[in-house]
C-alpha cells in the first residue's frame, strides 16, 4: 500500500505500509497529495509529495514507525523540510530513535548523529537499513538520549547529494533535531549535541559554525567531530594513489551539483573521461565506486588539481572547517586515530591549531594505532562520558581524562583548569 503522507507537523494520518505505519497527531485532517515515484530500489516512503507542501526547516512531511530488531527503542523514519544553499525548500529523510524509558522532566535530550561517507546514490541513504544504526544508537538510547540521524540532502530524495558541502550537511543535521520536536507525542528538549565521524565529522564541524544562527531556538551544548576532513586544498594530492581516490570524483560531482556549472566548472578540472566517470557516482555506493577506479590512472581523469583552479580553490576553502573565522558557542571535541588510512592524522592537528587561533574551546584526542573506522569503538566510552558531561553542565574544556584503551594523547585549548581536576 502507498505511504500516507503527513502534511506539516500537526496533520493527522494513519495507514499501514509495506515498511511501517505512518502516523501523526489526531487533530487536523490530511491533504491528499500526489507523490513522485521513489528512487529505484527504495520503499514507497521515499516518494516525495508533488508539489512539496509548504513548511519551515524541521517541519515533518511524513513519518512512519519501522521495525528495527536489535535497537533499544522505537525507530521512526521521517521526511522533513530543510533548505538548500540556493534557499530552496527541500525534503530530507532520516531516522529518529526514541529510548524505551519515559522522557525525563523537560523532555529527552538529543544526540544528532551525522553519518560518514556512504556514497552519492539514493540507495546509499542510511535510513533505508535502520538496523545498522543499533551499535551506535543503543548506548546513547540506554543513556536516555533521543538519537536523530539525517541522510543529508539528496540521499534518498531528489538531487545529487552535496558531499562535503558543509552547510548543506549541517542544515540537515540540525533540522532533524527540529523534526524530532515536531513528531507527535514525543517530548523532546531543545538541548542537543552533534556527533559525527568522517564525512559526519565534517558535518558536525559545520553545525558548530552555523548552529546558533540557523536554529537559535535550539541549545547546542557540544560537538564531537571524529576524523573530520579539513585542509581540503591538500585533498587531491593526498588521495591520488590512495584506495580512496574515488572521493575525488565524489567531491567534484557534489560541489558541481551544489554550486552549478558557472561557480564550479567541471571542464576546468576534469578530462572528458573524467566527466564520463562522474555518471557512475549516482549509481554506486562508496566502496563499489572505489572498485570502479581500482586500475585507473587518475591522470587520465583529471585535467588539474582543483586547488590550483581559482573557482574551485575558493569553494574548497568555503567548505573547509579550518577556515572558520569565529568560534562557535559550544565546546568542540576532535577525535582521531593515530593510524588513520583515509584522513591523515596531521590534518586534525592543523585543525586543532586553527580552532585554537580563533578562540574556539577545543579538545583533541588521538588514539594510538587506531584506524579510520577502528577509532570509533576505541573512543566510544570516553566520548559518551564527554557528551554526558555536556548535558550535565560540566566545565569545558572537560577535565575528564580519557582512558581508552588505548589511552589517547590529549590536547586542550584553553588548558583544562587545575581547579576542576576533581571532576576527572
Amino acid at each position: 500500500m502507498a505511504t500516507t503522507l503527513v502534511v506539516g507537523a500537526s496533520c493527522s494520518s494513519s495507514s499501514d505500509t509495506s515498511s511501517g505505519t505512518a502516523t501523526s497527531a489526531p487533530s487536523a485532517p490530511t491533504t491528499p497529495l500526489a507523490t513522485l515515484a521513489p528512487p529505484a530500489g527504495l520503499p514507497a516512503f521515499y516518494g516525495v509529495p508533488d508539489p512539496l507542501p509548504a513548511g519551515q526547516p524541521g517541519d515533518v512531511i511524513a513519518a512512519e514507525e519501522i521495525d528495527t530488531p536489535g535497537v533499544n527503542g522505537t525507530t521512526w523514519r521521517v521526511m522533513y523540510h530543510s533548505e538548500s544553499l540556493q534557499g530552496k525548500d527541500i525534503p530530507v529523510t532520516g531516522l529518529i530513535v526514541v529510548p524505551s524509558a519515559p522522557a525525563p522532566a523537560g523532555g529527552y535530550p538529543v544526540v544528532s548523529w551525522a553519518h560518514g561517507t556512504t556514497g552519492l546514490a539514493d540507495v546509499c541513504a542510511p535510513s533505508i537499513d535502520a538496523g545498522k544504526l543499533a551499535p551506535l544508537a543503543n548506548p546513547l538510547l540506554d543513556a536516555g538520549y533521543v538519537v536523530t540521524a539525517t541522510d543529508y540532502e539528496g540521499l534518498g530524495t531528489p538531487g545529487l547529494h552535496p558531499y562535503v558541502v558543509g552547510e548543506s550537511e549541517a542544515r540537515g543535521t540540525i533540522d532533524i533535531v527540529r523534526a524530532a520536536a515536531n513528531l507527535p507525542d514525543l517530548d523532546v528538549s531543545n538541548r542537543y549535541v552533534v556527533w559525527g565521524h568522517s564525512q559526519g565529522g565534517h558535518a558536525a564541524m559545520f553545525t558548530l559554525d552555523i548552529g546558533e544562527e540557523w536554529a537559535p531556538e535550539l541549545d547546542q551544548l557540544g560537538v564531537v567531530a571524529g576524523a573530520p576532513p579539513s585542509q581540503l586544498l591538500l585533498l587531491n594530492a593526498a588521495l591520488q594513489t590512495s584506495p580512496f581516490r574515488h572521493y575525488i570524483a565524489m567531491v567534484a560531482a557534489a560541489i558541481n551539483a551544489a554550486y552549478g556549472d558557472t561557480a564550479a566548472p567541471l571542464d576546468d578540472v576534469l578530462t572528458p573521461a573524467g566527466k564520463e566517470f562522474l555518471t557512475k557516482v549516482d549509481t554506486f555506493c562508496s566502496s563499489d565506486l572505489g572498485a570502479q577506479l581500482k586500475d585507473v590512472d587518475m591522470s587520465t581523469l583529471q585535467k588539474a588539481d582543483p586547488a590550483t583552479v581559482p573557482a574551485w580553490n575558493a569553494l574548497l576553502k568555503e567548505n573547509d572547517p579550518g577556515t572558520f573565522t569565529t568560534p562557535g558557542t559550544a565546546p568542540l571535541l576532535i577525535i582521531h586515530g593515530g593510524e588513520d588510512e583515509q584522513i591523515p592524522t596531521v590534518t586534525s592537528a592543523l585543525l586543532f591549531d586553527q580552532m585554537c587561533a580563533i578562540d574556539q574551546v577545543t579538545q583533541r584526542w588521538v588514539y594510538p594505532d587506531q584506524t579510520h573506522a577502528g577509532v570509533v569503538a576505541a573512543s566510544f566510552n570516553d566520548m559518551l562520558r564527554w557528551i554526558n558531561d555536556r548535558f550535565a553542565g560540566q566545565p569545558a574544556p572537560d577535565p575528564h581524562v580519557p582512558v581508552g584503551p588505548p589511552v589517547p594523547t590529549t590536547q586542550s585549548c584553553p588548558p583544562v583548569s587545575a581547579s576542576s581536576s576533581g571532576l576527572q
